[in-house]
Order: C-alpha cells, then structure tokens, then sequence
C-alpha cells in the first residue's frame, strides 16, 4: 500500500534526524511530523452540507468529483435526511453529511424523526464535520435563510459543547448561472450578471453578519453538468476550483489531500505539494548543514523520493521507489544525489571557502530539493515531459541556490 511505503521512507529519515545534534533536530522533527499527517494520516474530508432543498447539493458533489457519484433530485428529495454518506470514485472518497435541506416538507421513508434538528445532533454524537458547507440558491437568497442560521448556530454549539471543536463555516451562493441573462455563460463578463451575483452574495452576507454568524468565506459558484456514460457532455463550472481551495484551507491537515486528489484541480494539488517541498527541502539543508560524516546519504535521498511519491500520490499516481529513482534518473539526478550535494560543496569550501562549507552545503541540498520538487510538479500533476521537467530542474536549482545563499 501507499501509506506503507512511505513510512517505511518517514521511518528511514527519523533514524538520520535522530543521529543529529540538537539545533536542528527538534525543527526537522516537526517537518517530519507535517509529512505524516498529510500522508501517512491522511482521510476522507468529512464535510457538512446544509441548504434548502434545490440549492445544488448533489451537483456540487458531482462537481468536485468531475463524475456522477451523487444523484441529482429534480423534483422529489432523494437523499435521506441527516445521515453521514460516503461518496466514492476510484480511491478517493468524501464523507458528506447532506441534511437534506433543513425545513424540506418531502421527507424520506427513512427520517426517523418529525425535529430534523434532532436527527442531525445523533449522527453529530459520534461523527462530527471538519467544515460546514451552507449553500444558498442564488435566486432564492431571501428564502428562509434566517431560520437556516439558527438551525447553524445551535449545530456549532452543539458540536462545541460536545467535541471541543469550534468548526469553521464556509458559504456558497449556487447556481448563479440562473441569475439574469441567464444567456450568460461563464466567467460571465457581463456588467448586468456581475451585478446581480453581487447583489445575492452581499444579501446572505448581511443576513450572516446580522446574526453575529462569522464566515470564514462566501463565494458565488455554479456547478451544473450534464453526464453520459460517466462523462461530462456539457457544464457550466465557475468558482468550483476557488471554492475547493477555501475549504481545504479550513480543513485539518490531515484531511487536505485527500480532496486534492479527488477534485483533481491542478492549482489545488500545486498548493498542496508545495507544502510538501517545503518541509523536505527544510529536512535536507538541516541535515547537511551538520558535521556529521556521510550520516545524511541515506536520509537526504530518502527525503527526496518520499518527496516525489507524495507528490505523485497527490497527482493521484501511486509510486513504487523504483519509479521515484527512475525519475531521478531521467531529469538528470544520481540516486547518490545526497552525497552529490554535500560531498561536492565540501571540496569547493575545503579549498576555496575555509569555513563556510557547512551554509553552502546546505544551500545545495535545500535548492536541489526543491528542484527536484518542482520537477515533479511539472510531471506528475502538470503533464509536461520529462525534457520539460528537466529543465524546470535545472532553472529552479539555479535559482534556489542564490535565494538561498541570500538568506
């Protein structure tokens, strides 16, 4: 499996980082620790959706997904009411708890309840959201929404009082590709369409902050499709990809991946395995700015290959060792890169540079990190060809380095 693989690499880059003295030992570990939740911890997001019946649940869902895995009611509910459902397509998955639409007077024959309130506070006893998602059809944002705040407010403070947890909440103004001129398509550059979406966000906007209700985000979306045999035929998609990075950002760490591998939107899995080049560059420069002889060869290599297969997991490739060192390979890297890195800068210094050996050093292993990160980048998630790649590497190598050493 994945995860087991890379904790084989997390488990080999401790021993290294635990042979070091302390700076920086303590500060790697806390890199590493960035590492395993976003990958070896990683879990479905689970999300809360609350709207009014009719306001783009499921299509937002099947959105996300780029594929039909929810069914879409056109006249009748058909999702029953506040229960926690696993949406899934392949390997990736969304826990999603869709109340349905709080006030809807088509209940399902499964409702076990008449107080729908309290139907959502037992699955909310052992299963709560990371994020709640309220969704207002942009046409209807006078609708009932005041009562849709309250039902809100007491779910925060139940799940507060209950977990401990104070979860952030998101709104959505859907199907803005109904406001007039409804000819409009997206990005919809038009001064009358443009003024109307304002109007309905700066609507359910005032309503929140009149009940002392704090968004951490509002934004108009449309996210209609039509599919056939798996496929979408048609759509109109405006602000999905924005929205879904709003709510990675307010979900935990260990729950980011796993909606950027589904959604499969290039700029949020780029987000995202940028966090991931982040902290292996920071483990590599801490480990070769140490004394210690040869002890980062396995370390430093190691960091760099779980660095490309998160990335490609990310990408939603899952990658053996061999095909991370192939790829080492082909953009120009030795798999004894590690040593490549520090044994080189220390003959430079040794003779040209008396003392200063330890800060370029480190600066190669940080910039030929990175390089490598942003090859991946290009290859795995951006879908360019090795040659591109490798010449991404070299260009962010260059450029890394005389960052660094600016520092």
């Amino acid at each position: 499996m994945q995860k087991d693989r890379f904790s084989e690499i997390i488990e080999l880059i401790l021993q290294g980082v635990e042979r070091l003295p302390n700076p920086p030992r303590d500060s790697l570990k806390k890199e590493l620790v960035i590492l395993k939740e976003l990958i070896m911890d990683s879990r479905a997001p689970k999300i809360m959706i609350i709207g009014r019946r009719g306001a783009g649940k499921s299509s937002l869902i099947n959105a996300l997904f780029k594929k039909e895995v929810a069914a879409v009611g056109s006249v009748l509910s058909k999702t029953p009411f506040g229960r926690w459902y696993s949406y899934k397509h392949e390997d990736n998955t969304l826990e999603i708890m869709d109340t349905r639409g709080l006030g809807d007077s088509t209940r399902p024959e499964e409702a076990k309840f008449d107080a729908s309130i309290d139907e959502i506070k037992l699955e909310l006893e052992h299963k709560y959201p990371d994020v709640i998602l309220f969704l207002a059809k942009a046409k209807e944002v006078d609708s009932r929404i005041e009562e849709d705040i309250e039902n809100i407010k007491e779910i925060l403070e139940f799940i507060e009082n209950k977990h401990g947890y104070k979860i952030p909440l998101i709104a959505a103004i859907t199907q803005v590709d109904e406001l007039d001129p409804i000819d409009v398509l997206p990005p919809y550059d038009d001064a009358e369409k443009q003024e109307n979406i304002a109007t309905a966000v700066k609507r359910v906007s005032e309503i929140f902050e009149q009940h002392a209700l704090k968004l951490m985000h509002i934004l108009p979306i449309s996210a209609y499709a039509r599919f056939k045999e798996d496929k979408i035929i048609s759509h109109r998609f405006w602000q999905v990809d924005k929205l879904v990075e709003y709510l990675i950002e307010n979900l935990p760490l260990e729950a980011q991946l796993e909606l950027a591998r589904l959604s499969k939107i290039t700029k949020v899995q780029k987000k995202l395995s940028r966090v991931v080049i982040t902290s292996s560059a920071a483990i590599c420069s801490g480990i070769a700015i140490t004394p210690i002889p040869l002890a980062d060869i396995l370390p430093i290599t190691a960091t760099q290959i779980g660095m490309i297969i998160g990335i490609g997991y990310i990408s939603g490739l899952k990658l053996e060792k061999s095909a991370a060192i192939k790829f080492l390979t082909a953009v120009g890297v030795d798999v004894g890169v590690a040593v490549a890195f520090r044994e080189l800068a220390r003959a430079l210094v040794k003779f040209a540079f008396p003392g200063g050996g330890l800060v370029i050093s480190a600066s190669i292993a940080f910039a030929g990190t990175w390089a490598i990160g942003e090859a991946a980048i290009a290859y795995f998630i951006e879908g360019r060809t090795i040659e591109e790649a490798k010449a991404v590497f070299n260009a962010t190598k260059k450029m890394k380095e005389t960052e660094y050493k600016k520092l």
